[in-house]
């Protein structure tokens, strides 16, 4: 087995926000237990839902925080320390502002962007993990940001998000072993319409 790695879905916990576009990040890791057919369960001391996948010499854990979005650091940090994961072999899928609604790019390190789980993530392992940029589009306006995020997409939007994790679930043995030059390669370049 290679050195096991860890996909970080990001979210808030509870059914008010299940559906809301700031969980887009929870949603593609719920879609790839769903392909592996694994179930996420809970873990106290991990303050979050796990899962296993150990497929064709590939060792993955998929986490999904149940601390709200603005304390994931504290869930990342436990299962990273635990099972002695690096930050460079961490993915976090999360929501993205600055990307149109229904594209998916993919980066190793940077910044937080204003974004309050990459955030406290960053505060807590440092910033070289790598990141599943997922699309959601701009309101428009500084000020509309929480509520925007906090709302459920329309029709077209989810569907559109739901595509989009569909198409990178075709990267799934290179999303597991974090391939990130080839899912740059695929991802990335689709999000240019090449």
């Amino acid at each position: 087995m290679s050195a096991l790695k860890l996909i970080v879905g990001l979210g808030n916990p509870g059914d008010q926000y299940t559906r809301t576009r700031h969980n887009a990040g929870v949603w593609l890791v719920e879609s790839l237990a769903r392909y592996y057919g694994v179930s996420l369960t809970p873990q106290s001391k991990f303050s979050g839902l796990t899962a296993r996948i150990q497929r064709d010499g590939l060792d993955c854990l998929l986490l999904i925080p149940t601390t709200f979005m603005n304390r994931s650091g504290t869930a990342v940090q436990a299962v990273a320390h635990f099972y002695q994961i690096a930050p460079q072999d961490i993915l976090v899928a999360h929501d993205e502002l600055d990307l149109p609604t229904g594209i998916v790019k993919f980066k190793q390190g940077g910044g937080h962007g204003g974004h309050n789980g990459l955030r406290d993530i960053v505060a807590h392992i440092g910033a070289d993990f790598a990141r599943c940029r997922i699309g959601i589009d701009h309101p428009g306006n500084k000020e509309d940001v929480v509520n925007y995020v906090l709302h459920t997409p329309s029709q077209a939007d989810k569907k559109a998000i739901d595509d989009v994790i569909e198409q990178t679930l075709q990267y799934a043995p290179e999303l597991l072993s974090l391939q990130l030059p080839k899912l740059m390669n695929a991802c990335n370049r689709k999000a240019k319409g090449e």
